[in-house]
């Protein structure tokens, strides 16, 4: 499923229009990109949670010449399921 298709359900299965259903689904993705940005996380009671995670700096390998390469330390956005939407997906 891509956008478009995500906010026609949304549509669907509220009484919102399309243009609504998108202006809606682009705050949500504004917002959780900002919260986490920040360094906070978004729970969403029964469907998981927003995070992020750190990545610390290590060494890797290039594929091509295989040299040793430093990879430097990142912070990554994570999602952790929570048990409803677990359930729901294993009915």
């Amino acid at each position: 499923m891509n956008k478009s298709e995500l906010v026609e359900k949304i549509a669907k299965k509220s009484s919102l229009t399309l243009k609504e259903s998108q202006a809606a689904l682009n705050a949500f993705i504004e917002t959780v990109g900002e919260t986490l940005s920040q360094g906070d996380t978004i729970t969403l009671v029964g469907f998981g949670t927003f995070l992020v995670r750190d990545r610390s700096e290590r060494e890797g390998k290039n594929p091509r010449t295989g040299e040793p390469v430093h990879i430097p330390a990142s912070k990554l956005p994570a999602f952790k399921a929570g048990k409803v939407l677990k359930d729901t997906i294993n009915k």
